[in-house]
């Protein structure tokens, strides 16, 4: 690390040691390097100076007039200082160095030291310190981010929804999360997870519909080395990835028969063997899943084992479908055109009548994720203070530009109709990527859904 670099980020160090002039000496070095440094000469004081101020690095002697640096180590990692501990001795004694790495030091020098070496090993010290404030408020940032409270909705059923979760989230039950496709289960299983006991833990999210059957195994329990062919390292998996966190399973029901088997028994052990290993490895994991299918279903059907249900479904959360929840589609509109205001710099602000009307009496086939999709883009093209159904006709089937009150009889189209009559109108225009995420299902359902109308397209479009 260049001087340059040290000098944008001073370190406050405090230096422990009875010899005045090697302390004034290490006093000097990294004030070169742009670190502030205060000096201590025994270990009383060097504990009641740490205690008492901000440092991010303490160095020890191992030997002071008073005590010795494993003392001062003890005293300063039982008072939960945040500070990183280097011992530094004269004394080229492997078990004085185990014994302080032990009682929580991050390094240790032997005297005489090389001054590049010294500062090498400061510098890396107060890196690893930096990286690890930086890591925890991100972390606090993110468990901010998806706090429960931030779950915007006023109806019953989501008012429901959030008491399930603060009541299981503070507990270490598994969770299965039901509902259609673009409601938001992630973001429920997020909040889960922020809010339970693990929150600093990972959380590590894996859909199990988008990854290949055979190489969905590795992905989740991990491989040794030479386990197939092309495993040419080890990996661990996400399993072992999310320990200490929650590891969030969506689309559950994709996942194959035999992955079911080694899931359930996971569950059960909580232990995780990799593929083609012998070694079985600890797995401290809550295990959240999620499906837009009724899994109840599946297991009726033989499509999902039932033991793996019943461990999954201790809890079930059921995420509503955004047409029956009211005047909550306002308030989710209002916050994406907020959001996307301020992100794409266009000074909307507000929506208009007629496409707050449109709103209530829509389906919403693809739930939030849709209301969101066409939100982000009617603010892109506006030319406005005020969205208008003007500012995104030809995301809107023809029947529906003009609402009509929910009361008439055949006015709304069915998801179906809506789904098929966008597909016709736009595929000329868009990628078949482009249009499942236009309406908020995944490209696999816009095929199923092409293959029953019997209505293809060309393969230059996709």
């Amino acid at each position: 690390m260049n001087e340059a670099r040290a000098a944008l980020r001073p370190g406050r160090v405090l230096v422990i040691e009875d010899d005045r002039i090697l302390a004034e000496t290490i006093q000097s070095l990294l004030a070169n390097r742009g670190h502030q440094a205060m000096l201590a000469e025994t270990a009383e004081r060097g504990v009641c100076t740490a205690l008492s101020g901000d440092f991010d690095l303490v160095l020890a002697d191992l030997r002071l007039p008073d005590g010795n640096g494993i003392d001062v180590i003890r005293s300063l990692k039982s008072a939960n200082t945040d500070a990183a501990i280097i011992l530094m001795t004269g004394y080229s004694s492997v078990d004085n160095a185990v014994q302080a790495l032990r009682e929580g030091a991050v390094d240790y020098i032997i005297k005489p030291f090389n001054n590049d070496d010294f500062l090498h090993a400061i510098e890396r010290a107060l890196d690893e310190k930096r990286m690890r404030r930086e890591n925890a408020t991100l972390k606090r940032k993110l468990k901010k981010s998806f706090s429960i409270d931030n779950i915007i909705g006023q109806s019953d059923e989501v008012k429901k929804m959030l008491s399930y979760i603060r009541r299981v989230a503070p507990t270490s039950a598994s969770v299965l999360i039901e509902g259609e496709s673009g409601t938001g289960k992630e973001l429920v299983a997020q909040a889960i997870h922020y809010a339970s006991e693990r929150p600093y833990g990972p959380f590590v999210p894996l859909n199990c519909g988008a990854i290949p059957a055979d190489l969905l195994e590795s992905e989740l329990f991990g491989h040794e080395r030479g386990a197939y062919t092309g495993a040419t390292a080890s990996s661990e998996g996400l399993i072992r990835q999310a320990d200490g966190g929650t590891l969030f399973l969506d689309e559950i029901s994709e996942l194959a028969p035999s992955l079911q088997v080694k899931l359930l028994r996971v569950l059960q052990e909580k232990q995780v063997r990799p593929v083609g290993g012998h070694q079985v490895f600890d797995a401290d994991v809550r295990f959240v899943a999620a499906s837009n299918r009724d899994l109840k279903r599946a297991v009726d059907a033989g499509a999902f084992r039932v033991d793996l249900f019943y461990r999954l479904n201790v809890v079930n959360i059921h995420v509503p479908p955004l047409r029956s929840r009211g005047n909550d589609v306002q308030l989710l509109a209002q916050h994406f055109v907020d959001h996307y205001g301020r992100k794409t710099g266009q000074r909307v602000c507000e929506i208009g009548k007629d496409l707050a009307a449109f709103f209530i009496t829509y389906h919403w086939p693809g739930n939030v994720r849709e209301l969101e999709n066409l939100i982000e883009r009617a603010v892109i093209f506006a030319d406005s203070e005020v969205l208008t159904c003007k500012d995104l006709p030809d995301m809107l089937p023809p029947t529906v530009r003009k609402p009509t009150p929910r009361s008439a009889p055949d006015s709304p189209l069915s998801i179906e109709e809506y789904i098929k009559d966008v597909v016709v109108r736009c595929q000329d225009g868009h990628s078949e990527i482009a249009l499942a995420n236009m309406l908020g299902i995944g490209r696999k359902a816009l095929w199923v859904r092409r293959r029953r109308w019997g209505l293809f397209r060309n393969s230059a479009h996709d």
